[in-house]
């Protein structure tokens, strides 16, 4: 079995507004397609679930593309649908009640998008409700990709060092941190032994795109803790080229079989 468990279907319209900014600030997404397209893709490809994490860059947007989200999900039902809130907008704990007490899997926050460090108190709602109800935040506070489109310096709102002061308010909060952390992916690992509710996705750094990589054996070593996802669609290169790598590596069938899904499935439900 695979689970995506990062990937990106958002609305035509913020969906186009996405691909314009990583043309000019990032790279070329190869997938352009609209989100039913997308998803055949991925099935076709044999994925049997993928996670759906929506992000908004203000406030009062987030309930719509929540919406839009569920609706996704409930169109195609290999699709796990989180939910999203802009930290402090008006209404940030009602949005994440309804959507976290209903059929959200948990919440995405992007820290370089919000501008905003996983130890802001303004995200403490948001780790309040992860404990609440047991599902996991996604929150992308890796200081990688550090692009100057963001608007704010990246590395003054990223870091295994914020997370971990957030964590220890809040220790029955479950992170999950996307692209292994990079590049601060040793001091993310070094955490996983006292935050047992802390794990990391391999998205976009263990294919050898980059020129920098983190040291991929962190799959050999913490196999428990660690979660497949692409970024699809925005990435500028096959879908599966990671799910290539990681099969690549001959990991032990059951460590192989824990990353490709059932770290996701235990965290994000089948």
């Amino acid at each position: 079995m695979i689970v995506d468990a990062h990937v990106h279907l958002h609305p035509g319209r913020l969906a186009e507004a996405i691909r314009r900014w990583f043309d000019t600030h990032a790279w070329n997404i190869q997938y352009r397609s609209g989100v039913d397209e997308g998803v055949r893709t991925l099935v076709g490809g044999g994925v049997d679930r993928m996670v759906a994490l929506p992000y908004v860059h203000k406030p009062g947007l987030a309930r719509a593309l929540n919406d839009f989200t569920l609706d996704v999900s409930r169109r195609h039902p290999e699709v796990l649908p989180c939910c999203t809130v802009f930290p402090g907008e008006e209404g940030a704990e009602d949005i994440l009640e309804q959507a976290l007490s209903g059929p959200f899997r948990g919440v995405k926050i992007h820290s370089h998008v919000m501008k905003i460090a996983p130890d802001d108190p303004r995200l403490d709602a948001v780790w309040r409700a992860s404990a609440r109800w047991r599902k996991p935040v996604v929150i992308h506070c890796g200081p990688e990709p550090a692009l100057p489109g963001y608007g704010v310096d990246p590395r003054a709102v990223s870091g295994a060092d914020r997370l971990q002061r957030a964590l220890d308010r809040h220790p029955d909060a479950i992170a999950v941190v996307p692209h292994l952390g990079f590049d601060d992916t040793p001091r993310f690992e070094a955490m996983l032994p006292a935050y047992p509710n802390l794990y990391l996705d391999t998205t976009m750094v263990v294919g050898g795109y980059f020129e920098r990589q983190p040291d991929v054996d962190i799959l050999r070593r913490h196999p428990d803790r660690i979660l497949y996802g692409t970024d699809f669609p925005n990435i500028p290169y096959e879908w599966d080229r990671e799910l290539r790598a990681v099969r690549a590596m001959r990991l032990p069938a059951e460590d192989e079989a824990k990353i490709l899904a059932e770290n996701a499935l235990r965290l994000f439900g089948a």
